[in-house]
């Protein structure tokens, strides 16, 4: 048994290409070093970052078959032949793209909004002084020099 996040088996069911167990190994080590999670933590994650990063590791390693020793490449960002250039994303020469397609779906992985509170927020009042409804809140006070 492979300490991985998918088997063999489920490498074959979801992308059709049978991997060994050190392929598996492998892919998972990359798979391990993109999300920032090992897999003896899996008691932590949730269920569906779990089949996340068994979809990524199983992408990875039918990707990395097909690959040209990944451990010696150059971390480029521009390739030009024959006329033609690309513009790579700093991950693209060492992660397949359907397993940053679903790495991408892991929650800590996704972008996050943060609300930050305001100091009258948590004591009932409303946040924003000029909406109406907020009316009752506010301190009235005739203006200066009125006739």
């Amino acid at each position: 048994m492979v300490d991985a996040w998918a088997t063999p088996e489920q490498v074959t069911e979801v992308t059709g290409s049978t991997v060994t167990d050190a392929q598996l190994l492998r892919a998972q080590a990359s798979i391990e070093m993109f999300s920032n999670r090992i897999f003896p933590d899996t008691d932590r994650m949730r269920p569906r970052d779990l089949y996340w990063l068994r979809m990524a590791v199983a992408y990875q390693a039918a990707w990395e078959i097909g690959q040209y020793d990944l451990n010696t490449r150059l971390d480029a960002n521009q390739v030009q032949q024959d006329g033609i250039v690309a513009n790579l994303d700093a991950r693209a020469m060492t992660l397949g793209p359907r397993a940053k397609q679903a790495l991408q779906r892991c929650s800590w992985m996704r972008s996050r909004t943060i609300h930050v509170r305001s100091p009258l927020e948590g004591a009932g009042y409303y946040t924003n002084a000029l909406t109406d409804a907020s009316d009752d809140q506010q301190t009235w006070t005739p203006l200066a020099g009125g006739a």
